[in-house]
């Protein structure tokens, strides 16, 4: 049981936990400044980006790969920012404006393209590949301190790794930076802080997430970590860093119970198949949320800020 465990199921879920946390930290920030929706934006328009890298290289390996994602999401940064300038709308709408037309862009370029010998299709696009991430050359718990079986670990579990402890390095270098011009921007403007430059820095921050979390779980996932564990921690606590840890926890807790839940679940209901794992970690994840918004012990306040 120990073995098929850690050859079948240990590194899909430490990759699904990973990208959950990798994309709840600067979700928390963005739910703070009423931008949820670019993390959205930006889990869509990383497809075109990806084709366009695949169709430029002729490869699916990783740094070609992370630099198309990157590239389209930084320039739906800036498109949404224009529409938003130049047509004076509200920004919700030009969010939704650029990404559905990138991410149709994408799913078109990916349908007429010849992807028939990668693994690239629209259904990886939106449900990666999770449950294929496994690690045949464990044996067992050894494993975990054996070279030789660590150095059959999928590329996307140090990768995911890598972004996460990145991300969260950075949140606790910059954390006062954060916190000033998240809640009072003209007290952060007025003491010398680059407003501008730290909110691009947790744009861009969030697209290094998206991207990365990409290709091993799809574009479900990455939606869903970016709002949901960070809006459910807001019910929780008035608290900025008890918030983070809420949502650090509420996505680690989706990984798990979703990843089994799919699994196992069907099963326990008397079933033969499984479901898709992505699918089913965003589902829990918004279970919890509406969990939140139903017992929350700051329910009541949020929603009063919210009328207000």
């Amino acid at each position: 049981m120990g073995v098929e465990f850690v050859q079948f199921s240990l590194t899909p879920i430490l990759i699904g936990v990973l990208a959950a946390v990798a994309c709840a930290l600067p979700g928390n920030f963005l739910i703070l400044r009423r931008q949820a929706l670019i993390g959205d934006a930006i889990s869509h328009v990383v497809l075109p980006g990806i084709v366009v890298a695949f169709l430029i290289t002729g490869t699916v390996a990783a740094i070609p790969m992370l630099l198309g994602a990157g590239a389209a999401a930084l320039v739906a940064v800036v498109l949404i920012e224009a529409i938003r300038r130049l047509g004076g709308i509200e920004p919700g709408a030009a969010m939704g404006v650029v990404f559905t037309a990138l991410f149709a862009g994408g799913v078109l370029l990916l349908e007429q393209s010849d992807t028939s010998g990668v693994h690239l299709d629209v259904e990886h696009a939106l449900m990666g590949n999770l449950e294929t991430l496994i690690w045949l050359r464990a044996e067992g718990w050894s494993s975990l301190i054996d070279p030789v079986a660590l150095a059959g670990l999928p590329p996307e579990l140090p990768r995911m790794g890598f972004v996460a402890g990145s991300i969260a390095v950075l949140t606790w270098v910059f954390w006062r930076p954060l916190k000033l011009s998240t809640f009072d921007e003209g007290f952060a403007q007025a003491i010398g802080l680059p407003v501008s430059a730290i909110g691009l820095g947790l744009v861009v921050t969030a697209a290094v997430a998206a991207v990365a979390a990409f290709d091993a779980v799809g574009s479900i996932i990455v939606i869903a970590m970016f709002i949901c564990p960070p809006a459910a921690a807001r019910l929780m606590t008035d608290s900025l860093s008890a918030q983070v840890w809420w949502s650090v926890f509420f996505a680690i807790l989706s990984a798990i119970a979703g990843y089994v839940l799919a699994g196992y679940g069907p099963i326990w209901l008397g079933f033969s198949n499984s479901v898709s794992a992505a699918g089913m970690i965003a589902t829990i994840s918004g279970a919890i949320l509406g969990l939140a918004c139903l017992f929350g012990p700051r329910r009541a306040r949020v929603g009063v800020s919210a009328g207000a």
